[in-house]
């Protein structure tokens, strides 16, 4: 046989969680034809001798819902082994949406999901109001990398009922009906499922409420209902448990979630899942409830993250320590060089400490409240934040003695003429990380337990959302290079190479329903990575100005990805992104392209 490609001399991890086999992979029309010895002659033959190779990554939960109608690179997922990524999580997106509604939905991706308005208002084409026709006009761009759409809840909800979604009011028999027919006209059209949001911390940018935060189980019922009947379609939902409404308590918020699961007809389903400081037993909670469901026949996954849900801090990012203190509001729209030079002397910082932090968050606002919350107690959140920047390197897992707090006890200052100071290191781009999530105890251990449940899947990597504050769709790579090589390397327990490939393969693809990727084997698409697993490593965030009307984003460098190839075309090559762009739409319940 001949073959257009042909992969050679690499240790192959298949996505079923076998050991690596040093083989071979030939490659024709797209497709795996054969792996093993692969003797017929190839048009282009890749040396991955050293390196491992893999199926492409599936990231599960993004939110480039916007940024696809616009940017054909879907950077950073693809610089990170992603070969298909699914959008419209949370519950939020751009479609269905009427005309009159798009600045509503801008509204709400800039405050739940930190994506610059302008940036929005600019780069989003609009060349669709139905769901249908969305699929249709991302579909007709090309892209690096493939990509699949849920049903986000917010926006049916505001295109079924106008302005009364955002006003705290129910839906009435009729638009619940509605809603059901719109979903399904999505599932029908190759959406590949259906999600809701639920979280006290997802606020537009105007300071209201996200439109499906108040649904009741009735709707809730009707659009995972929308389901039934069809082979295909994943249920997903993210809830904050420890925030519910006075008279609420977790387990009759859950009751909503099992409402939504169970109403999907057998259909998989998926819940977030992460230790907040808030209430640090309630993820232990949502495993019991979701284990029960299961026992009882349902099938419920946890999205789990590799690392903590942590926020990136600067002067250049969305939100940092200082932001709230009013001679830093007075220059806070100055350029970033302006603010240093005004910052750097002693009188104006001498007067800034002096005073006290505002409230930034309010009705109006977009502030979340979690800021003023964050800023008010710093002193004892200060115990957990640490410089992102590590001799060079990224240190997502440090420990209390490299804490902002431990450094100002050391240098004998306070915790904010220390924060000040560390802000205005390398011209004011120093970054300051705070573990907000998956880090009350100071380390990874609640994490790993999460991630070795049998129904953890990856997840929450949130790529194309909050770009100017977390820097998360590097989490494929982290849980390579961290939990595999890296943590086991200091002697703390991790996780084997084989199953963590497996997470971001073949099990990725069985929750969705993909038979046709996920693995390395005959008949399978070529999404391949041909990753250098020794030097796989993470960079510091950089804040990039690359969005439509000069919006800005943190972009994370990384090395190792010697090729990753998106049905047989390369993709990335040398960790850099080739010209070539084969991703398309993925249509659940219809013939692959």
């Amino acid at each position: 046989m001949s073959f257009d490609i042909k992969i050679t001399g690499g240790t192959v991890f298949d996505g079923c969680g076998g050991d690596g086999v040093k083989t071979n992979i030939g490659i024709k029309d797209g497709r795996i034809v054969e792996v093993g010895a692969c003797e017929g002659p190839a048009n282009t033959v890749i040396d991955a001798s050293g390196h491992i190779v893999t199926p492409g990554f599936i990231d599960l939960h993004t939110h480039y819902d916007g940024q696809i109608s616009w940017d054909e690179e879907l950077a950073p997922s693809v610089n990170h082994g992603v070969t298909t990524a699914v959008l419209g999580n949370c519950g939020v997106g751009f479609a269905p949406c009427r005309a009159a509604d798009r600045d509503k939905l801008i509204r709400l991706m800039e405050g739940v999901e930190d994506i610059p308005g302008t940036a929005l208002h600019e780069g989003l084409t609009w060349d669709w109001e139905t769901f249908p026709e969305y699929m249709d006009a991302i579909d007709a761009k090309p892209h690096t990398i493939d990509f699949a759409v849920m049903v986000p809840h917010d926006p049916l909800r505001v295109y079924v009922m106008g302005d009364r979604a955002v006003f705290d009011k129910p839906a009435n028999d009729a638009e619940i009906a509605q809603m059901k027919t719109v979903v399904r006209e999505a599932m029908e059209a190759g959406a590949c499922g259906v999600s809701i949001g639920r979280s006290d911390f997802h606020k537009t940018s105007d300071g209201d409420w996200t439109p499906g935060s108040e649904a009741g189980a009735d709707e809730l019922r009707a659009i995972a209902g929308a389901l039934d009947g069809l082979d295909y379609g994943v249920l997903q939902a993210v809830n904050d448990f420890d925030m519910v409404r006075p008279g609420e308590t977790f387990d009759t918020e859950f009751d909503l979630m099992e409402t939504f699961f169970r109403a999907g007809n057998g259909r998989p389903g998926s819940m977030s899942l992460m230790e907040r400081d808030f209430a640090p037993d309630d993820w232990k909670k949502i495993i019991a409830r979701v284990e029960q469901l299961n026992s009882e026949g349902l099938d419920v996954s946890l999205q789990v993250a590799p690392r903590a849900i942590g926020a990136i801090n600067g002067l250049q990012c969305t939100f940092h320590p200082l932001m709230a203190f009013p001679s830093y509001i007075a220059i806070a729209q100055k350029p970033l060089a302006e603010r240093v030079a005004i910052m750097s002397d002693p009188n104006f910082k001498a007067k800034m400490l002096s005073e006290k932090p505002v409230q930034l968050s309010g009705p109006d606002s977009p502030v979340p409240p979690l800021v003023d919350m964050m800023i008010a107690d710093f002193d004892r959140l200060s115990e957990k934040q640490f410089l992102l920047d590590v001799n060079g390197a990224v240190d997502y897992e440090q420990t209390a003695d490299q804490s902002i707090a431990a450094m100002a006890r050391r240098d004998g200052v306070s915790i904010w003429e220390k924060v000040y100071d560390l802000m205005l290191e390398d011209d004011g781009k120093a970054l300051i990380y705070f573990p907000v999530y998956n880090y009350t105890h100071m380390n990874y251990d609640n994490v790993l337990t999460m991630m070795r449940h049998p129904k953890a899947l990856p997840g929450l990597s949130d790529g194309g959302a909050h770009v100017g504050t977390i820097c998360d769709a590097s989490f494929p790579t982290y849980l390579l290079s961290h939990w595999t090589r890296d943590r086991p390397a200091r002697g703390k327990p991790g996780i084997l190479l084989p199953r963590a490939v497996q997470m971001l393969t073949g099990d990725s693809a069985d929750y969705l329903g993909l038979t046709d990727r996920g693995r390395i084997a005959p008949g399978q698409r070529a999404d391949i990575n041909i990753i250098d697993y020794d030097a796989l490593t993470l960079g510091v965030p950089t804040m990039v100005q690359d969005l439509p009307a000069g919006g800005q984003r943190l972009i994370q460098p990384v090395n190792g990805y010697k090729a990753t190839l998106v049905k047989g075309v390369a993709v990335i090559e040398d960790d850099e992104i080739t010209p070539a762009r084969p991703g398309r739409l993925v249509r659940f319940g219809q013939s692959a392209a």
